[in-house]
């Protein structure tokens, strides 16, 4: 299977890195990138061909993979807009709707439309796919090879699910962030050093989740587990659930998917 990325970026670099360490050959992949730096890089590190501009070789690949910013995504496609042929297409373009990509290919309709999150620049990421009904089940499991490099993967039924993934998984790093920076305030506050602070904020976040990971047992009972009648972490938790904060991360996520679907509206316009 032969593989080529349009564009030479993070995510792409994270992809790439993942497929190698699996074992796939590095003779299989390409990169199409306009920037020459980026194009150095990406041979240095990797050893992968390094193309300015997409041309013939492109439509000898049997996946192409858009790592291009969504802005870019139609003058990128125009070269070889009508003439694919049995390519899967895979986008990992933030808010790329698949009609838009199909439209701007010439009506091509192999398409894939994943959005994974930053975890997976350390192969420890979660990205949501949807398959136009035209793909079959090789072409979902080509995409699942790629995508499965850099972490897990969940497919949806609908292409409308591929915004409430974005606020999910795909922002969700940044609220994890979020809660890091304000634990790790609360304990600057307490009085510890900026660098006990750091460590006791990020190392409990780390604990926890892989906890959660490791266990069969729902959050909620590991939640209740921690929190003993009249105990410290129960009265954290009533001033949390005092201030809302269930309440607040449902209509911060949906903020997000709203925002997604406007987006998906505004790139995709000619």
């Amino acid at each position: 299977m032969k593989i080529t990325f349009l564009g030479g970026g993070n995510m792409a670099n994270a992809l790439i890195g993942g497929l190698l360490k699996q074992g796939f050959p590095v003779a299989d992949i390409r990169v199409v990138e306009p920037l020459a730096e980026n194009r150095e890089r990406l041979a240095g590190a990797f050893g992968v061909a390094c193309l300015p501009a997409a041309d013939a070789s492109v439509l000898e690949s049997d996946v192409l993979v858009l790592s291009i910013k969504p802005q870019q995504m139609r003058e990128a496609l125009a070269p070889i807009a009508g003439k694919l042929t049995r390519q899967l297409v895979i986008s990992i373009a933030a808010g790329m709707r698949l009609t838009d990509i199909s439209r701007w290919l010439g009506g091509y309709s192999q398409l894939v439309r994943t959005m994974p999150n930053t975890p997976a620049l350390i192969g420890a990421g979660i990205t949501g796919l949807f398959a136009d009904q035209s793909v079959d089940a090789e072409g979902r499991r080509r995409a699942e090879l790629v995508l499965g490099a850099v972490g897990k993967t969940l497919w949806v039924a609908e292409e409308g699910m591929m915004d409430a993934v974005t606020a999910v998984s795909g922002s969700g790093p940044a609220y994890v962030f979020h809660f890091i920076e304000a634990l790790r305030d609360a304990a600057l506050a307490l009085g510890f050093s900026e660098e006990q602070a750091r460590l006791l904020a990020i190392e409990t976040v780390v604990g926890a989740a892989a906890l959660a990971a490791d266990s069969t047992e729902d959050v909620t009972v590991l939640r209740q587990r921690v929190t003993s009648k009249g105990g410290t972490t129960e009265a954290a938790l009533n001033s949390l659930n005092a201030d809302d904060f269930k309440a607040a991360i449902l209509r911060a996520v949906r903020a997000a998917e709203a925002r997604g679907r406007e987006l998906g509206e505004l790139l995709g316009k000619d």
